[in-house]
């Protein structure tokens, strides 16, 4: 149990990296300066070993099948903080502008169709691999750096979705319901399948 208690604290202090992430991102006008900022949460997320769904799931494929428990519990927590934060931020001066924006944003989201959505998730997946494995294998201050910010830039302004994010936007917007949920499993699942994409293809190379 002590264990799986700090799986899910290092995954609920995720959920505020990527909810401050995603506070500056709303918060600034220029979309480009707001997506590369938003890369500040994912370097916290690294640098303090916390816990990201998106960036651990690749690894279930070298990992026992057990691996998929302590998923689970990474995802609730990223949900608990994600959804902590945002309902900090709702008490907040500066709560109508992200609310505004969260909610712009979350009705593009929940009025695409599934596919799409899984495939956005899809690609957001692979991205986030990237850059885990990116920071955690490339020896380089700049290229850890390069890691982190660029996979980042590159999901937000492709408006591909990644589910942690998404946690803190549906929070921020006051859109949670059951519809709500249910995109979020796909999208989980399209992160998930993207994720584990490059991992699996490298382990069959090295097959």
């Amino acid at each position: 149990m002590k264990r799986f208690a700090d799986i899910f604290l290092r995954a609920l202090l995720t959920g505020f990296a990527i909810g401050i992430g995603g506070v500056v991102y709303l918060s600034c006008e220029n979309k480009y300066i707001g997506s590369f900022l938003f890369g500040t949460g994912l370097f916290v997320i690294l640098s303090f070993g916390f816990n990201l769904f998106t960036g651990k799931v690749g690894y279930a494929v070298e990992n026992k099948l057990s691996y998929l428990l302590d998923l689970a519990v990474i995802w609730l927590g990223n949900l608990a903080g994600t959804y902590i934060m945002g309902i900090m931020i709702l008490c907040t001066r500066i709560s109508p502008a992200i609310s505004e924006k969260a909610a712009a944003i979350c009705e593009a989201k929940l009025s695409d169709s599934l596919p799409s959505i899984f495939i956005l998730a899809f690609f957001c997946g692979m991205l986030m691999f990237i850059a885990a494995d990116g920071y955690k294998n490339i020896t380089s201050s700049i290229g850890k750096m390069l890691a982190v910010f660029l996979p980042v830039m590159v999901f937000i302004l492709s408006g591909y979705e990644h589910c942690v994010a998404n946690m803190f936007y549906f929070t921020a917007a006051k859109v949670w319901s059951p519809n709500t949920l249910f995109y979020l499993i796909v999208m989980t699942l399209g992160n998930a399948a993207g994720g584990i994409f490059i991992p699996l293809v490298r382990k069959a190379f090295r097959n």
